[in-house]
């Protein structure tokens, strides 16, 4: 599996266990089984988690609100694919041929998806504290831009700001439906206000879905929820 050391030379982090990255490069339009689906969820939470705690121990002024914020503005999927351009780990995807042909290669939801699952496998082969060197390492820039006042407002953190200042109010996100292939599944998505559906949203990722309720949401909030 030598075809991995210039993307495990520009990661800076070189795998006890290649099938881990192998897995973590492999798209469900592949493989329904062997694919980086699993991979994916486990990284999304080492990020959040080594996020999270680099904020923690740098900004000891920020308050709860300020550190969830300000990690989400860095964890979005633009920024995860602003890393992914910048390693160029597109050139090492395996995808399906319906995918391939359909342009997967350069979608920023597929490859932001990839740097979730390729730390979830750097974290499976050696644990935090390598995983956090190398998220850190891939992130300054984007959390540099972040804390300078720059960074990546997407429709989320938008919304979550939005929600911050209305006292006693929990937001959530709800998939409610899937429709498709695996190569090709729509996500259907409800953006929930204190139990109840505000709006909902579809898209082809999670994350996309989620997005598109969100941004509904940013147009009808001050109707619904003026602060006088």
């Amino acid at each position: 599996m030598s075809e991995y050391k210039k993307l495990e030379d520009t990661l800076g982090y070189h795998f006890n266990d290649l099938s881990l990255l192998e897995r973590a490069l492999t798209h469900s339009s592949l493989s329904k089984e062997e694919n980086n689906e699993r991979l994916e969820f486990l990284g999304d939470a080492v990020l959040d988690l080594i996020i999270s705690e680099h904020l923690f121990t740098l900004k000891r002024d920020f308050h709860e609100g300020r550190l969830t914020k300000t990690r989400a503005a860095i964890v979005t999927e633009k920024s995860l694919y602003e890393v992914a351009r910048h390693i160029k780990i597109a050139g090492f995807l395996k995808l399906g041929k319906g995918e391939e042909q359909g342009g997967g290669r350069a979608k920023a939801s597929i490859l932001a998806d990839t740097i979730e699952a390729t730390i979830g496998a750097i974290y499976l082969d050696s644990g935090f504290e390598n995983t956090k060197d190398v998220v850190l390492r891939l992130f300054t820039a984007n959390i540099e831009s972040v804390l300078s006042g720059g960074g990546f407002k997407d429709y989320k953190t938008r919304i979550q700001e939005y929600f911050h200042k209305v006292p006693n109010t929990k937001i959530t996100y709800i998939v409610y439906k899937q429709k498709g292939p695996p190569h090709s599944r729509t996500f259907y998505v409800n953006f929930i206000v204190n139990g109840t559906v505000f709006t909902s949203g579809s898209g082809k990722t999670k994350k996309e879905a989620e997005q598109m309720a969100a941004k509904k949401a940013l147009k009808i909030v001050p109707k619904k929820f003026r602060q006088e």
